[in-house]
């Protein structure tokens, strides 16, 4: 019986990782150094994640079988988002992208990466928005960016269109 106790709760390090399945499954090295394969890594739902090689686990033998274990916890120190305040939460990867729930907002970091809202049919913003790069319409064709639109509206001008004749003054109230 004593033995079995110790049995229940393992710690490893990952080896191998198969997505496929509905329910991935891990190859392990157990601290011991024994070696385990196939071991269902049960993820909360909602999430998931392909730890890589070398992440640690926490590993649960129901009634201390070692023939069928659960990988419960999967974590990777070498990652880890450091310095949250007290609770924040964080999704992260090994790139440097991440997602951070802060006590002074949101902060996506797509750690270099384009960041990409798809499969949508419009996105919504109930607030003001503010960028420090440009902002370009129509990305995939020919689109201008709002400070090439400026530029062309401030510097306009036309052939006048009335009794006057001639051309028409530039803009004298230039868009900012």
């Amino acid at each position: 019986m004593n033995n079995s106790l110790r049995n229940i709760v393992a710690r490893a390090v990952i080896t191998a990782l198969n997505t496929a399945k509905k329910c991935q499954t891990a190859g392990l090295r157990l601290i011991a150094g024994d070696p385990k394969e196939g071991v269902e890594h049960l993820e909360p739902y909602g999430f998931t994640s392909a730890a890589k090689n070398g992440a640690e686990a926490v590993v649960l033998f129901p009634g201390g079988d070692r023939s069928h274990g659960m990988a419960v916890i999967v974590a990777d120190r070498r990652y880890r988002l450091k310095g949250l305040a007290r609770g924040e939460v964080a999704i992260y990867d090994d790139q440097g992208q991440s997602v951070t729930l802060t006590r002074a907002g949101i902060v996506v970091d797509g750690g270099g990466k384009p960041i990409v809202f798809k499969n949508a049919p419009k996105a919504r913003f109930e607030m003001p928005i503010e960028s420090t790069g440009d902002i370009k319409d129509n990305c995939d064709s020919s689109g201008k960016t709002m400070a090439q639109m400026r530029v062309t509206y401030n510097g306009h001008t036309h052939k006048e269109n009335g009794d006057g004749g001639g051309t028409t003054n530039k803009p004298d109230q230039p868009m900012s």
